[in-house]
């Protein structure tokens, strides 16, 4: 199966290409600026301005979208992907795969008001589809513990999160290109629930970093879906992949 890989250089679409490649797929991946990886068919293309797009589908059979945008966060997941799936329709693409994020309609956050806003396309829109929820990535966690490390700063809060490892996100996705369109399939999470307190202990113990508790108050509708739990599983779906420990461990012993 010839799949295109929508942001297929980011930290998802990256996985998600090495696990379609290892299954035999061709695979090529979509991007504004082409991977490190030269051995990959790339086309260069925009959702923001659906520049590329076109061009980047010929040819293809079904298409992943693993973007995730912080700036232009709508331009790009909810304009934009309604841009890709015009493409998709006009080049005949048979089933489009997309990732959003669990409870991401239960937290009143912009990016998950944008990843919610953008299931609708998605689920509304003429291509197949599949649709899996996933919780936060190992990486993204590490990435806010790292920044306030910076500071020497370690963010205390009951916020509650159940983060999953990448390869495991990306292994459910190759899946469901395997499987065609299934519409919304069981969202998926990590092994474990922490507060965000544990993970920074987690943290520490693993980096040996010495940092300084700072209180992080959980205010308004935000803060109280964050308290309940509303990002991890809610007794449906499943979990999977390593713990954020493990996780930590196989990275800091590379």
């Amino acid at each position: 199966m010839h799949v295109a890989v929508i942001g297929g250089t980011g930290v998802l679409g990256a996985a998600v290409v090495r696990e379609l490649s290892a299954r035999g797929h061709q695979v090529r991946v979509v991007s504004r600026t082409a991977p490190a990886d030269r051995t990959q068919e790339h086309r260069s293309a925009d959702l923001a301005t659906g520049s590329g797009l076109e061009s980047a589908l010929d040819g293809c059979d079904t298409v992943v979208d693993a973007v995730s945008a912080r700036s232009r966060t709508r331009s790009v997941m909810v304009d934009g992907v309604r841009r890709l799936l015009a493409a998709e329709k006009q080049a005949g693409i048979g089933h489009h795969v997309e990732i959003s994020i669990v409870g991401c309609d239960l937290v009143p956050f912009a990016y998950y008001r944008a990843k919610a806003d953008q299931e609708q396309v998605v689920t509304t829109g003429e291509v197949p589809w599949t649709l899996l929820r996933a919780s936060q990535f190992h990486e993204l966690v590490t990435e806010i513990l790292t920044a306030a490390a910076r500071w020497r700063l370690a963010p205390r809060s009951t916020a509650k999160v159940q983060p999953i490892d990448v390869d495991a996100v990306a292994t459910r996705l190759a899946d469901a290109v395997d499987n065609g369109p299934s519409g919304r399939i069981p969202d998926i999470a990590g092994p474990t629930v922490h507060s965000l307190t544990e993970l920074v202990d987690i943290y520490r113990e693993h980096t040996g970093r010495k940092l300084i508790p700072l209180p992080v108050p959980l205010l308004g509708r935000t803060g109280r879906a964050l308290r309940s739990g509303a990002l991890c599983l809610d007794g449906s779906g499943e979990a999977i992949g390593i713990g954020y420990a493990e996780w930590l461990s196989r990275r800091f012993t590379r």
